[in-house]
Parts: structure tokens; C-alpha cells; sequence
């Protein structure tokens, strides 16, 4: 969901919105990589650095997706009983 974007993002504000490193971000992109569903391109602005784009096989996996986030998340903020925002900006702290 973090690479569904208009325009290929860049690594490092990816990295920074998962709140994981570079070097982790590269090991998680591995086997998205291996499976056609993310291309790590050179950035066209800036050919040192790395942008990540959603492939259409990894848009229509992400889109077959969409409902079942949806639903988990609609489901945990009613288990939650309105206090959903206060556990993310809770979790923001630890950032």
C-alpha cells in the first residue's frame, strides 16, 4: 500500500513512512521483486537513488487486498471502542 502512489516513490521517504531502514526495506522488496509485484528502478531525478513502482500484477494483488485491509482495520477500531486514535498516536511516540 505504501507504493501505491501516481508517481514511483523514492526508498528513503518509503522507508520512513514503515518507520524501517533502508537496508531492511531492500530485504523486504526481495521477494516482491521475485514474484513480478514491485520494480526497483533508478530514480530519473536523481540516478544514485532508487524508486519503487507497483507493477500491474502487484496493483491488482494490492486491489484483491483493498477489502480484506478495510474490513481488519474497520474491525479493529470497533474492537478498540474509539480509542484507535489514541493507540496510533501512542504508537507515533515510539517513532
Amino acid at each position: 500500500m505504501s507504493l501505491n502512489r501516481p508517481a514511483p516513490p523514492p526508498m528513503g521517504p518509503v522507508a520512513d513512512l514503515l518507520a524501517i531502514d533502508r537496508t531492511t526495506l531492500t530485504a523486504a522488496l526481495k521477494p516482491l521483486e521475485r514474484r513480478g509485484l514491485v520494480k526497483v528502478l533508478p530514480n530519473p531525478e536523481d540516478g544514485r537513488s532508487r524508486v519503487l513502482k507497483l507493477t500491474a500484477k502487484g496493483k491488482q494483488l494490492l486491489e484483491k487486498a483493498m477489502p480484506v485491509w478495510e474490513s481488519t482495520h474497520a474491525e479493529l477500531d470497533e474492537r478498540l471502542k474509539g480509542e484507535s486514535e489514541s493507540l496510533r498516536m501512542a504508537l507515533m511516540v515510539l517513532m
